[in-house]
C-alpha cells in the first residue's frame, strides 16, 4: 500500500471513529431495551450520584425558572456567577418585571444570547404576575406558557422545586447517553423523553434526569468519553466506540 493510499484510508477510519452532536444517532438494538439492563444503568447512576441535585444555585422556585433560562447554551458554573448579583437585585417576579432590560442584560451578557434571555426573564416575570399571581405554576402545560420557558426548562422547575415527575429532564447531556446507552431510539428530544418515560419507573424520571447530566460533565463527555473509568461500560453497547 502506497504512502498516498494510507493517508487516505487513516483519514477514513479516522472520520469514522469521531463523532459529534451532528452525526450522533442511537446505537442500534433491540427495542425496547432489556429491563435488566436498564435496571443495571439506573442502579449504577444512583450508586455513583446518590446524592444528585440540579446544580444551579437558587433559593426560591422563580429563581430556578431565571437560573434555567440562562443555561440555555451556557454552563451552569457561569450562571451560578451571574445569578447572585441578578437575584440581590431582582429577587422576586414583581422585581424582575419591573426592571429595565438594559440593566439585565448587563448583568447576564456573559451567559450569552443575553438580549433575548433578558426578555425572557422580564417577560416570564410577568407572565407570572399577571396570570399566577406571581407563583411558579405546578404543571408543564401552565409553565411552557412563559416566555424562555421549555419542556426541559418545566421539567427542570417541576421536578427540583415541586418534586413532581410529569417528564424527564433531556438536555445536551441526556440526549448524548441515552443514545450512547441504548435507551433511545430518536434523535430529538421530545422523542428521547418519550422512549425514556416508556423504559425508565416513573419514581425515577426526576432523578435520572440529574445523574445522566452529571455523569456526562463527569464521565462521559461529548469527545473522548471516559469509558475505561466508567463503571456503566459493561451495559453500555457504545463503551469503547467513540474516539
Amino acid at each position: 500500500m502506497s504512502g498516498e493510499i494510507r493517508k487516505i484510508v487513516r483519514k477514513i477510519v479516522s472520520k469514522a471513529r469521531v463523532v459529534t452532536k451532528a452525526t450522533r444517532r442511537p446505537r442500534r438494538g433491540p427495542w425496547p431495551p432489556d429491563p435488566a439492563r436498564v435496571r443495571s444503568i439506573i442502579d449504577g447512576l444512583e450508586e455513583l450520584y446518590p446524592d444528585v441535585d440540579c446544580e444551579l444555585d437558587r433559593e426560591t422556585p422563580f429563581q430556578l425558572v431565571c437560573a434555567t433560562i440562562l443555561s440555555a447554551q451556557c454552563t451552569d458554573e457561569r450562571v451560578n456567577m451571574v445569578t447572585p448579583e441578578l437575584f440581590r437585585r431582582y429577587p422576586t417576579p414583581a422585581a424582575m418585571a419591573n426592571a429595565p432590560l438594559p440593566a439585565l442584560e448587563k448583568i447576564i451578557r456573559s451567559t450569552g444570547f443575553f438580549r433575548q434571555k433578558a426578555k425572557s426573564l422580564k417577560g416570564t416575570a410577568a407572565g407570572l404576575l399577571a396570570r399566577y399571581g406571581g407563583e411558579v405554576p405546578r404543571t408543564i402545560a401552565e409553565l411552557t406558557t412563559l416566555p424562555g420557558v421549555a419542556r426541559k426548562t418545566a421539567n427542570v422547575v417541576l421536578g427540583t422545586a415541586y418534586g413532581i415527575a410529569e417528564g424527564v429532564v433531556v438536555d445536551t447531556h441526556v440526549q448524548r447517553l441515552s443514545m450512547r446507552l441504548g435507551l433511545t431510539r430518536k434523535t430529538d428530544p421530545k422523542d428521547i423523553e418519550k422512549d425514556l418515560m416508556q423504559v425508565i419507573p416513573p419514581d425515577r424520571w426526576i432523578r435520572i434526569g440529574h445523574q445522566l447530566i452529571w455523569h456526562g460533565r463527569r464521565v462521559c463527555f461529548a469527545r473522548k468519553p471516559n469509558c475505561a473509568g466508567c463503571t456503566l461500560a459493561p451495559f453500555c453497547p457504545s463503551a469503547g466506540l467513540e474516539a
